[in-house]
């Protein structure tokens, strides 16, 4: 039971750290406020109405007894109750008196009204109405062929403090969360934009200035993830350095190779050595592709259907065929993503021989499918050739030269479009490949 009230707060609590801080902030002032409120409500403002409107009808009790008293001026002890006490009293000749009334209200002035009146006098000879008016409260009570029409005064029944004490512990409540609001927000902030320059820096995206700030706690974390980042640009750096220096060197020796080669009378073996030389460049280019695979760019909106479009139209292949929906927008690295289709469609035509490419919209996450007829590739090796360098041995791979690439180079840049990138069988029984890029 524990358990399950534990997954149903972490349900339906906000997932966001500004709101569970205000939550935190907010809750406990509303509670104490509900408290507060519901104390005095009901030992202090109910009692208060409840011995004031016990007060009014002893009164008006009174005024009905002493009314009786034959040896009394009837107009002056109106008067006298009018100057003195402050009730409006009217005698109305009326047999036909209502003593009907609604039942049914809430109110708790109407309440204790009805209350009292039934304690001194009888059912059937009273009616009270308290909300016709706006300051007064009209009560009548029979009294032989007629009936006494009292015009009292609302706050001899209620006291004003109510709304006083509303006024003074809400505005405090209201004050106190909004300045929470604000310091929580200064708070919150650094950790959002340090969550932000991660997320970019995640994505292989520049990071222009990024300074740790707010809490100590946070500036240090802010300060370890500045160490981190530094770190590892320099790593890449390294690296990328390190190839192309190996680039430059290695292209030299291949070079005074292919003249050497331009001289061999033996044609047969001089194309033999040309194609081994190639297959060296290529194999050079693919590491340089992919050393560079993650290189900064900046992000820009672009129109994906028309780049889909412009690569098809490039291959100049009758056997691609193509289904867009048009002006599918999308911010991110158009030259990435122009790399990433590339290579997933030059794979398709090397292992087979049509080749489908669909683009669709579903919900938030733009669909991008590649189908070929080729010799798929076994479901157990689907995670493993996104791995650099790794080569199956057998059916797309066979006969194939390959450094093993291609596909890790795709899977890099669509998952640092925050994507992700799938193998499944097509329906042409080759390779379908699948890429999800949030919109």
């Amino acid at each position: 039971m524990f358990f399950g009230l534990s997954n149903f707060l972490k349900k339906i609590l906000p997932k966001r750290l500004f709101y569970r801080a205000l939550l935190i902030v907010a809750v406990p002032v509303l509670v104490l406020q509900l408290i507060v409120t519901i104390v005095f409500f009901d030992s202090l403002w109910i009692k208060t109405n409840k011995g004031m409107t016990k007060a009014l009808i002893n009164e008006i009790n009174l005024f009905v007894e002493v009314y009786d008293n034959q040896k009394i001026d009837k107009d002056e002890l109106k008067n006298l109750f009018s100057l003195f006490i402050d009730l409006n009293i009217e005698h109305v000749n009326n047999k036909n008196f209502n003593s009907k009334y609604n039942k049914r209200t809430f109110s708790p002035i109407d309440r204790t009204l009805r209350r009292e009146l039934k304690s001194n006098f009888n059912l059937g000879e009273f009616w009270f109405d308290t909300t016709s008016y706006k300051e007064l409260i009209d009560i009548r009570i029979k009294y032989e062929d007629g009936y006494f029409r009292f015009l009292v005064p609302r706050d001899r029944v209620t006291s004003s403090s109510a709304r006083i004490f509303a006024l003074w512990i809400t505005v405090p409540a209201i004050i106190m969360v909004m300045i929470s609001l604000i310091f929580l927000k200064n708070q919150t902030r650094p950790i959002t934009n340090l969550a932000r320059a991660a997320e970019k820096f995640g994505k292989g995206e520049e990071i222009v200035e990024f300074k740790p700030s707010g809490a100590l706690e946070i500036r240090q974390a802010g300060h370890e993830f500045d160490k981190m980042r530094k770190r590892i640009l320099k790593h890449l750096n390294q690296r990328t350095e390190m190839l192309s220096g190996i680039s430059h060197d290695l292209r030299t020796p291949l070079t005074r190779m292919k003249l050497q080669v331009a001289f061999i009378k033996d044609k047969d073996l001089a194309k033999k050595l040309a194609e081994d030389i190639n297959e060296m460049e290529k194999m050079l280019n693919e590491y340089l592709q992919f050393t560079s695979s993650s290189y900064i760019e900046k992000d820009e909106m672009f129109n994906l259907s028309e780049l889909i479009e412009q690569i098809v139209i490039k291959y100049n292949n009758k056997n691609i065929q193509k289904d867009l929906i048009p002006r599918v927008y999308l911010n991110g690295r158009k030259n990435l993503i122009n790399r990433c289709l590339n290579n997933i469609i030059d794979n398709a035509l090397k292992y087979g021989n049509k080749v489908e490419v669909k683009l669709n919209k579903e919900n938030t996450n733009l669909l991008i499918i590649i189908d070929d007829d080729g010799s798929g590739i076994p479901k157990k090796e689907h995670e493993n050739v996104f791995k650099p360098f790794y080569k199956i041995d057998k059916g797309r791979a066979e006969s194939k030269s390959s450094v093993g690439l291609g596909l890790s180079i795709a899977s890099d840049i669509i998952r640092s479009h925050g994507g992700n990138i799938v193998l499944e069988k097509s329906k042409m029984n080759g390779l379908r490949v699948k890429i999800f890029l949030p919109v």
